[in-house]
């Protein structure tokens, strides 16, 4: 039977909505590919995120040999994707980074899995490569998710307008 395979990023994500966002999936394992897992972001960086995790029964796997090496990361913000590419590519090819990835296809084939990286668009971003790469070993469905933005408070004007439309 074929599994699902989440990733997502959480750039521009409050921990608040990232964590509601995967409870909503159903996520019960998280795989942590980011080569640093520290974050300016609150909440997103490895051992807070781990304790917020497992407070709500997710466990964290960091998995450091599929993070995007700093020559990849650099590439991508300037823009240059072939270069990213290529160097993304060599990485994934090393003996620590393919046994990582075996790790990850075993564990997201047991378990409701999401792939995390900071990456909003997943475009943008490895993980992409990674899910692929996963999906040719272990065949899985990838669906990328965005982290659900909180609700807009309702104004009152709009209220108010609302019961105007309705003639009450």
């Amino acid at each position: 039977m074929r599994r699902i395979l989440y990733t997502i990023g959480y750039e521009g994500a409050d921990i608040g909505a990232f964590l509601s966002t995967l409870d909503a999936c159903g996520i019960e394992q998280l795989l942590d590919i980011r080569d640093v897992p520290v974050s300016r972001k609150p909440g997103f960086s490895k051992s807070v995120l781990e304790t917020k995790l497992r407070d709500r029964g997710i466990d964290y796997a960091h998995l450091k040999a599929l993070g995007d090496p700093k020559p990849g990361r650099e590439a991508m913000r300037r823009g240059d994707y072939p270069a990213f590419l290529e160097i993304y590519t060599k990485h994934l090819a090393s003996d620590a980074a393919q046994e990582a990835l075996g790790a990850a296809v075993a564990i997201a084939g047991a378990r409701v899995s999401v792939l995390l990286c900071f990456e909003r668009s997943p475009k943008e971003c490895h993980r992409t490569i990674v899910a692929a790469e996963m999906s040719e070993l272990g065949d899985f469905e990838i669906r990328n998710i965005g982290v659900n933005a909180a609700p807009t408070p309702a104004r009152l004007l709009g209220f108010h307008t609302g019961l105007a439309a309705l003639n009450l």
